[in-house]
C-alpha cells in the first residue's frame, strides 16, 4: 500500500533539537526578517518587464501588484543569508542571490498565468484571472513574456551552473503539467505519480532556487544538497497543505473556489487516502469525476474518511525532514526563521 513508499514518507532522524527549535517562541518571523530584501522585489520585476506596448506591460504587471504572499522569494532570501553566514561571510545578499529571488517569483507567476489558461480558472489571488479579463491567447503570451524576461535576468547572473539548475525548474513545470493531465490505474503507482507531479509543479522551483543561491556562495556539494532538500521538503509540504485546504477552507480564505481540484478532475492526497476506505472512489478517479454527482460524492467520501488527517500528517513528515536538513547549517536568525517557516506552512489557512 501507499504507506511503504519511500517517496511518500521521507526518512526522518529524530534529533532532540528539531522539536525544541520547532516550537521555540523566540524564533524570528520569516516575513519580518526577509522584508528589507523584498521591499523592492516587485519594482525590480517591473523593471525587467519594461516594454513599450502598454497593453502587454499592463498584463505582465497585473499579478506583480505587491499583494502576493511572495513566499518563494522569501525562502530564497532567507536561505541565501543563512548560507552566507554558514560560509563565513556577512549575511548580506550577493547581487546574484537577489536576482535569483526575483527570478523565482517571475517563474512562479508565469506558471500561474499558464495554469489558469489550462484550468479555465476565473479567479486568482482574489481577483479575475488574466485569461478571464483579456482572453486565453493574450494570457499565454503574457506568461511567455514573463518567462523570457526571467531567462534574460538568469543569463545576466553569468554562472552556467545556476543557469542549468534553474532551467531544470521550467522543464519540471511542463512535465508536471503533463503528469496532471494523466492518471494511473494502479493505486500504488497513482500515489507515486501524485507526489512526483507535486514535486515537479511546486517543489522543484523552491528546491532548485535554494540550490542556486547556495552555488553562488559555497562550492561544497553537501551544502548544495542541504539547500535543495530543504526546499524540496518544504515545497511538497506546502502543496500537500494546499490540497488539504481545498477540502477544509472556504472560497473566501483561499481566493479561489473550494473543491476546485475535484471540479478539475484531479485526485489529490485527501482523495487518494480516502480511496483506501471507500473503494468506490477508484472509478470516479479514473473518469476524473466527470459523471453527474461525482464531485459531491467524492467530497463526502473524503470528509467521512481520514484522508485530510493522513495528508496533513504526511505534510508534517516532510516538514520534519526539512528541519533536519536546515539544522545542519550554522545557527543564525535566518536559519531559525526557515525552521519557523515549516510551522507556518503546516498551520496556514490560505
Amino acid at each position: 500500500m501507499y504507506f511503504t513508499s519511500r517517496f511518500l514518507y521521507p526518512t526522518t532522524q529524530q534529533h532532540c533539537c528539531c522539536r525544541t527549535t520547532h516550537s521555540d517562541a523566540k524564533l524570528k518571523d520569516p516575513f519580518t526578517l526577509a522584508q528589507r530584501d523584498l521591499t523592492s522585489l516587485y519594482d525590480d520585476i517591473k523593471k525587467e518587464l519594461f516594454v513599450s506596448k502598454d497593453e502587454l506591460k499592463f498584463l505582465c504587471d497585473y499579478y506583480f501588484d505587491g499583494k502576493g504572499k511572495a513566499i518563494r522569494p522569501m525562502i530564497v532570501v532567507l536561505m541565501a543569508r543563512a548560507l552566507n553566514i554558514h560560509s563565513n561571510r556577512s549575511g548580506d545578499l550577493l547581487p546574484g542571490q537577489r536576482a535569483i529571488a526575483m527570478i523565482t517569483e517571475m517563474i512562479h507567476t508565469a506558471s500561474l498565468v499558464h495554469d489558469d489558461v489550462i484550468d479555465g480558472s476565473d479567479r486568482r489571488r482574489g481577483k479575475r484571472t488574466i485569461n478571464e479579463v483579456w482572453g486565453e491567447k493574450k494570457a499565454i503570451l503574457a506568461g511567455d513574456f514573463i518567462l523570457s524576461a526571467a531567462s534574460m535576468a538568469l543569463a545576466r547572473i553569468g554562472n552556467i551552473t545556476v543557469v542549468k539548475v534553474l532551467s531544470q525548474v521550467i522543464e519540471d513545470l511542463v512535465r508536471g503539467e503533463f503528469m496532471q493531465l494523466g492518471s494511473k490505474e494502479n493505486e500504488n503507482e497513482r500515489f507515486k505519480h501524485y507526489l512526483e507531479k507535486t514535486f515537479k509543479k511546486t517543489a522543484s522551483l523552491i528546491a532548485n532556487s535554494c540550490k542556486a543561491v547556495s552555488i553562488l556562495v559555497n562550492s561544497d556539494p553537501d551544502i548544495h544538497e542541504i539547500a535543495y532538500e530543504y526546499g524540496k521538503n518544504v515545497g511538497i509540504a506546502f502543496q500537500l497543505v494546499d490540497d488539504v485546504l481545498d477540502f477544509t477552507s472556504g472560497a473566501n480564505n483561499l481566493g479561489k473556489p473550494s473543491a476546485a481540484d475535484l471540479k478539475l478532475g484531479l485526485a489529490t492526497g485527501p482523495v487518494l487516502f480516502a480511496c483506501q476506505q471507500f473503494p468506490e472512489l477508484h472509478a470516479m478517479i479514473m473518469r476524473r469525476f466527470s459523471s453527474n454527482g461525482d464531485v459531491d460524492r467524492a467530497w463526502q467520501y473524503v470528509i467521512q474518511s481520514d484522508g485530510v488527517e493522513q495528508t496533513s500528517f504526511l505534510a508534517k513528515r516532510y516538514c520534519q525532514e526539512a528541519i533536519r536538513q536546515i539544522s545542519m547549517l550554522r545557527p543564525s536568525p535566518e536559519r531559525d526563521a526557515l525552521i519557523r517557516l515549516t510551522e507556518m506552512v503546516l498551520t496556514r489557512d490560505k
